[in-house]
Protein backbone atom coordinates (compact mmCIF):
# COMPACT_ATOMS: atom_id res chain seq x y z
CA UNK A 1 0.00 0.00 0.00
CA UNK A 2 1.05 3.65 -0.41
CA UNK A 3 0.59 5.94 2.58
CA UNK A 4 -0.55 9.54 2.48
CA UNK A 5 2.34 11.78 3.49
CA UNK A 6 1.51 13.62 6.72
CA UNK A 7 -1.59 11.48 7.20
CA UNK A 8 -2.59 9.58 10.34
CA UNK A 9 -0.20 6.67 9.81
CA UNK A 10 2.76 9.02 9.36
CA UNK A 11 1.69 11.24 12.29
CA UNK A 12 1.29 8.23 14.60
CA UNK A 13 4.84 7.10 13.81
CA UNK A 14 6.46 10.52 13.60
CA UNK A 15 7.80 10.78 17.13
CA UNK A 16 9.01 7.19 16.99
CA UNK A 17 10.99 7.92 13.83
CA UNK A 18 12.58 11.04 15.26
CA UNK A 19 12.86 10.30 18.97
CA UNK A 20 16.67 10.59 18.75
CA UNK A 21 16.51 14.05 17.16
CA UNK A 22 17.90 16.68 19.52
CA UNK A 23 14.93 19.02 19.66
CA UNK A 24 16.04 20.60 22.94
CA UNK A 25 19.43 21.37 21.41
CA UNK A 26 17.74 22.91 18.38
CA UNK A 27 15.58 25.08 20.64
CA UNK A 28 18.72 26.28 22.44
CA UNK A 29 20.18 27.05 18.99
CA UNK A 30 17.10 29.09 18.09
CA UNK A 31 17.45 31.03 21.34
CA UNK A 32 21.11 31.69 20.53
CA UNK A 33 20.02 33.06 17.15
CA UNK A 34 17.63 35.37 18.98
CA UNK A 35 20.43 36.57 21.26
CA UNK A 36 22.76 37.28 18.35
CA UNK A 37 20.44 38.71 15.74
CA UNK A 38 17.25 40.08 17.32
CA UNK A 39 17.04 43.86 17.35
CA UNK A 40 14.35 43.75 20.04
CA UNK A 41 13.48 41.08 22.63
CA UNK A 42 11.69 38.07 21.15
CA UNK A 43 8.44 37.23 22.90
CA UNK A 44 6.01 35.90 20.29
CA UNK A 45 7.00 33.08 17.90
CA UNK A 46 5.12 31.62 14.93
CA UNK A 47 6.19 28.02 14.24
CA UNK A 48 5.21 27.19 10.65
CA UNK A 49 5.11 23.47 9.91
CA UNK A 50 5.16 22.74 13.63
CA UNK A 51 4.52 19.01 13.26
CA UNK A 52 3.83 17.37 16.61
CA UNK A 53 5.07 20.37 18.60
CA UNK A 54 8.63 19.28 19.31
CA UNK A 55 9.99 22.82 18.94
CA UNK A 56 6.89 24.75 19.99
CA UNK A 57 6.43 23.07 23.37
CA UNK A 58 10.04 23.42 24.61
CA UNK A 59 10.12 27.06 23.45
CA UNK A 60 6.86 27.71 25.30
CA UNK A 61 8.47 26.13 28.36
CA UNK A 62 11.14 28.84 28.09
CA UNK A 63 8.47 31.54 28.36
CA UNK A 64 7.84 32.37 24.70
CA UNK A 65 4.31 32.89 23.37
CA UNK A 66 4.21 30.26 20.63
CA UNK A 67 1.66 29.62 17.92
CA UNK A 68 2.22 26.40 15.99
CA UNK A 69 0.65 25.83 12.56
CA UNK A 70 0.67 22.68 10.44
CA UNK A 71 -1.32 21.64 7.39
CA UNK A 72 -1.82 18.12 8.75
CA UNK A 73 -4.78 17.79 11.15
CA UNK A 74 -3.27 14.51 12.38
CA UNK A 75 0.00 16.21 13.30
CA UNK A 76 -1.88 19.00 15.08
CA UNK A 77 -3.88 16.38 16.98
CA UNK A 78 -0.62 14.78 18.13
CA UNK A 79 0.73 18.17 19.22
CA UNK A 80 -2.40 18.95 21.23
CA UNK A 81 -2.33 15.50 22.87
CA UNK A 82 1.32 16.00 23.77
CA UNK A 83 0.50 19.39 25.24
CA UNK A 84 -2.28 17.89 27.39
CA UNK A 85 0.17 15.32 28.75
CA UNK A 86 2.53 17.97 30.13
CA UNK A 87 2.84 17.68 33.89
CA UNK A 88 3.23 21.35 34.84
CA UNK A 89 1.48 24.49 33.54
CA UNK A 90 3.02 26.99 31.13
CA UNK A 91 3.42 30.69 31.66
CA UNK A 92 2.04 31.02 28.12
CA UNK A 93 0.44 27.86 26.81
CA UNK A 94 1.27 27.25 23.13
CA UNK A 95 -1.56 27.26 20.62
CA UNK A 96 -1.78 24.78 17.74
CA UNK A 97 -3.74 25.49 14.58
CA UNK A 98 -4.34 23.70 11.30
CA UNK A 99 -3.29 25.89 8.38
CA UNK A 100 -1.39 26.08 5.10
CA UNK A 101 1.85 28.08 5.05
CA UNK A 102 0.97 29.23 1.53
CA UNK A 103 -2.26 30.99 2.52
CA UNK A 104 -2.20 31.52 6.29
CA UNK A 105 -3.27 34.92 7.61
CA UNK A 106 -3.61 35.19 11.38
CA UNK A 107 -3.90 39.01 11.28
CA UNK A 108 -1.12 39.19 13.85
CA UNK A 109 2.59 40.09 13.85
CA UNK A 110 5.27 38.02 15.58
CA UNK A 111 8.79 38.76 16.76
CA UNK A 112 10.08 35.62 15.03
CA UNK A 113 8.90 33.04 12.51
CA UNK A 114 10.58 29.64 12.52
CA UNK A 115 10.40 26.87 9.91
CA UNK A 116 12.44 23.97 11.22
CA UNK A 117 13.19 20.45 10.00
CA UNK A 118 13.37 21.57 6.35
CA UNK A 119 9.71 22.65 6.20
CA UNK A 120 10.61 25.26 3.57
CA UNK A 121 11.72 22.41 1.32
CA UNK A 122 8.15 21.10 1.06
CA UNK A 123 7.29 24.15 -1.05
CA UNK A 124 8.03 22.38 -4.31
CA UNK A 125 7.05 24.97 -6.92
CA UNK A 126 8.14 28.58 -7.29
CA UNK A 127 4.53 29.69 -6.81
CA UNK A 128 4.27 27.74 -3.53
CA UNK A 129 7.61 29.13 -2.38
CA UNK A 130 6.60 32.70 -3.19
CA UNK A 131 3.32 32.25 -1.33
CA UNK A 132 5.15 30.83 1.71
CA UNK A 133 7.57 33.77 1.80
CA UNK A 134 4.65 36.19 1.62
CA UNK A 135 3.06 34.38 4.57
CA UNK A 136 6.31 34.62 6.54
CA UNK A 137 6.69 38.35 5.90
CA UNK A 138 2.99 39.03 6.55
CA UNK A 139 3.42 37.67 10.08
CA UNK A 140 6.72 39.36 10.95
CA UNK A 141 6.99 42.75 12.54
CA UNK A 142 9.69 45.05 11.12
CA UNK A 143 13.04 43.84 12.39
CA UNK A 144 11.62 40.41 13.21
CA UNK A 145 13.61 37.25 12.56
CA UNK A 146 12.96 34.37 10.19
CA UNK A 147 14.86 31.23 11.28
CA UNK A 148 14.85 28.15 9.04
CA UNK A 149 16.84 25.10 8.04
CA UNK A 150 17.07 23.66 4.55
CA UNK A 151 18.77 21.08 2.38
CA UNK A 152 21.72 23.01 0.93
CA UNK A 153 21.93 22.63 -2.84
CA UNK A 154 25.72 22.64 -3.32
CA UNK A 155 26.08 19.85 -0.74
CA UNK A 156 23.17 17.80 -2.11
CA UNK A 157 24.78 17.84 -5.55
CA UNK A 158 28.25 17.06 -4.17
CA UNK A 159 27.25 14.30 -1.73
CA UNK A 160 24.28 12.78 -3.64
CA UNK A 161 21.52 10.72 -1.98
CA UNK A 162 22.45 7.24 -0.75
CA UNK A 163 20.35 4.24 0.24
CA UNK A 164 19.78 3.99 3.98
CA UNK A 165 18.13 1.57 6.39
CA UNK A 166 17.21 2.15 10.02
CA UNK A 167 15.70 -0.16 12.62
CA UNK A 168 13.61 1.51 15.30
CA UNK A 169 12.70 -0.61 18.34
CA UNK A 170 9.08 -0.56 19.49
CA UNK A 171 7.36 -2.04 22.54
CA UNK A 172 6.58 -5.33 20.81
CA UNK A 173 8.94 -5.42 17.83
CA UNK A 174 10.50 -2.87 15.52
CA UNK A 175 9.98 -0.63 12.53
CA UNK A 176 12.41 -1.00 9.63
CA UNK A 177 12.66 2.13 7.49
CA UNK A 178 14.43 1.82 4.14
CA UNK A 179 15.08 4.97 2.11
CA UNK A 180 16.40 5.66 -1.36
CA UNK A 181 16.58 8.98 -3.17
CA UNK A 182 16.90 10.34 -6.69
CA UNK A 183 17.52 13.92 -7.80
CA UNK A 184 15.41 15.97 -10.19
CA UNK A 185 18.08 18.50 -11.21
CA UNK A 186 15.71 20.57 -13.34
CA UNK A 187 13.39 21.33 -10.42
CA UNK A 188 15.88 21.24 -7.50
CA UNK A 189 14.04 18.30 -5.93
CA UNK A 190 15.06 15.11 -4.20
CA UNK A 191 12.51 12.30 -4.51
CA UNK A 192 12.83 10.07 -1.45
CA UNK A 193 11.16 6.65 -1.44
CA UNK A 194 10.51 4.98 1.92
CA UNK A 195 9.52 1.42 2.61
CA UNK A 196 8.25 0.83 6.14
CA UNK A 197 8.07 -2.63 7.68
CA UNK A 198 6.56 -3.04 11.13
CA UNK A 199 7.14 -6.26 13.02
CA UNK A 200 5.71 -7.85 16.13
CA UNK A 201 8.15 -10.47 17.28
CA UNK A 202 9.34 -12.17 14.10
CA UNK A 203 6.12 -11.43 12.18
CA UNK A 204 5.67 -8.58 9.69
CA UNK A 205 2.35 -6.89 10.47
CA UNK A 206 2.61 -3.88 8.18
CA UNK A 207 4.39 -3.18 4.89
CA UNK A 208 3.86 0.27 3.38
CA UNK A 209 5.51 2.73 1.01
CA UNK A 210 5.79 6.52 1.06
CA UNK A 211 7.29 9.01 -1.37
CA UNK A 212 8.45 12.39 -0.11
CA UNK A 213 9.68 15.25 -2.28
CA UNK A 214 12.13 17.74 -0.82
CA UNK A 215 13.38 20.91 -2.47
CA UNK A 216 16.99 21.97 -2.00
CA UNK A 217 18.15 25.58 -2.14
CA UNK A 218 21.03 27.76 -3.27
CA UNK A 219 22.26 31.00 -1.63
CA UNK A 220 21.30 33.48 -4.35
CA UNK A 221 17.88 31.85 -4.68
CA UNK A 222 17.24 32.41 -0.98
CA UNK A 223 18.58 35.98 -1.09
CA UNK A 224 16.27 36.75 -4.02
CA UNK A 225 13.15 35.29 -2.38
CA UNK A 226 13.86 37.12 0.86
CA UNK A 227 14.60 40.40 -0.91
CA UNK A 228 11.37 40.18 -2.94
CA UNK A 229 9.50 40.01 0.36
CA UNK A 230 11.29 42.81 2.21
CA UNK A 231 13.64 40.55 4.11
CA UNK A 232 17.41 40.25 4.21
CA UNK A 233 19.54 37.11 4.50
CA UNK A 234 21.73 37.66 7.55
CA UNK A 235 23.47 34.28 7.76
CA UNK A 236 23.65 30.87 6.08
CA UNK A 237 25.68 28.37 8.07
CA UNK A 238 26.13 24.64 8.54
CA UNK A 239 23.29 23.28 10.67
CA UNK A 240 23.55 23.42 13.69
CA UNK A 241 26.86 25.37 13.72
CA UNK A 242 26.44 29.15 13.74
CA UNK A 243 30.17 29.65 13.10
CA UNK A 244 30.74 27.46 10.02
CA UNK A 245 29.57 28.83 6.64
CA UNK A 246 27.46 26.41 4.64
CA UNK A 247 29.50 24.63 1.97
CA UNK A 248 29.49 21.54 -0.26
CA UNK A 249 30.02 19.28 2.78
CA UNK A 250 27.01 20.52 4.78
CA UNK A 251 23.78 18.87 3.60
CA UNK A 252 21.72 20.83 6.15
CA UNK A 253 22.07 24.58 6.46
CA UNK A 254 20.63 27.12 8.89
CA UNK A 255 19.32 30.37 7.47
CA UNK A 256 18.54 33.60 9.31
CA UNK A 257 16.58 36.42 7.76
CA UNK A 258 15.46 39.82 9.02
CA UNK A 259 12.30 41.70 8.05
CA UNK A 260 13.22 45.18 6.76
Amino acid sequence: MTSSVFGKEYADRYDTFYRDKNYDGECHLIEEVFRRYARQPVGAILDLGCGTGNHAIPLARQGYRVTGVDRSPEMIAQAKAKLQSQASPFQYQPHFLEGDVCSLDLDHKFDAVIMMFAVLGYQLTNDNLSDAFRTIRRHLRQGGLFVFDIWYGPAVLAIQPVDKMREIPTADGKIIRMASGTLDLRHHLCEVHYRLLQTVGDRIVSDSNETHYMRYFFPMELEHMLSCNDMKLESLTAFPDLEKPADETTWNALGIGTAI
